[in-house]
């Protein structure tokens, strides 16, 4: 019979564009302003664990493409290092995407995409419980993709005989469209006042000045954040 563990220790995995846009959907910030080992800490505080780890995954733009946000994200990226947040990061690939502007007028448009980050969180996820290397997984994400590893993770609790609980954090208002959490993890909504007490105190945006007019990544570049899911 499996035992609950009386200390569970939590191993956050905080993929950081997902987290952004559920963030930007449901607070309205404009800008990646969180703190990811304050986040883990409240969420685990919450429920009791303790958080041993801090993983954070996200796409990076190459400085000739987006240097705005390149700068932001490798700066964010270095203190986080300095917190003893295990980082991974790749560049954006590029292609061109045609959207439908409110006009009715097709424009065609830059688009930065992810490419293998879900894959290496779903490695971690597995990989650290296989290693038995947490208690509780607590994911910050809602990718859907993440639901195989989770299945991997309950087969790997049965072969070891081990407690191991997975869960999905994710921002939740009024103004939230997806109130789902990954599949078959236990869902856990953050409210606007847990999320406001793990701001980011430092502001890792460079001055508009350090542009260009009309520079590609000056300030005002509308997306708030350095690529699209995929």
């Amino acid at each position: 019979m499996r035992t609950e563990p009386a200390v569970k220790r939590a191993i956050a995995f905080v993929d950081g564009q997902n987290l952004f846009y559920a963030v930007r959907q449901a607070f309205g910030y404009t800008f990646p302003n969180y703190d990811p080992p304050t986040l883990a800490a409240a969420v685990c505080t919450g429920k009791g664990w303790t958080v041993s780890q801090v993983r954070f995954y996200t796409g990076v733009p190459r400085r000739e493409d987006k240097p705005f946000w390149s700068h932001f994200w490798r700066a964010k990226l270095a203190v986080m290092g300095n917190q003893r947040v295990h980082v991974f990061s790749r560049p954006l690939r590029y292609r061109n995407q045609t959207i439908v502007l409110p006009d009715g007028q097709p424009r065609t448009v830059l688009v930065g995409q992810e490419k293998g980050i879900d894959v290496r969180i779903a490695l971690d996820i597995v990989r650290l419980a296989r290693d038995d290397k947490y208690d509780v997984g607590l994911i910050f994400s809602q990718d859907q993709d993440l639901t195989e590893a989770a299945e991997e993770v309950r087969k790997i609790a049965a072969t070891q005989d081990r407690w191991i609980k997975l869960a999905s954090a994710f921002p939740q208002s009024p103004t939230s469209t997806n109130l789902r959490g990954a599949d078959k993890t236990d869902w856990i909504p953050i409210d606007r006042q847990t999320y406001d007490g793990c701001i980011d105190p430092r502001d890792y945006r460079l001055k508009p000045r350090s542009f260009a007019p009309g520079e590609a990544g000056a300030r005002g570049d509308n997306d708030g954040c350095a690529s699209t899911l995929g």
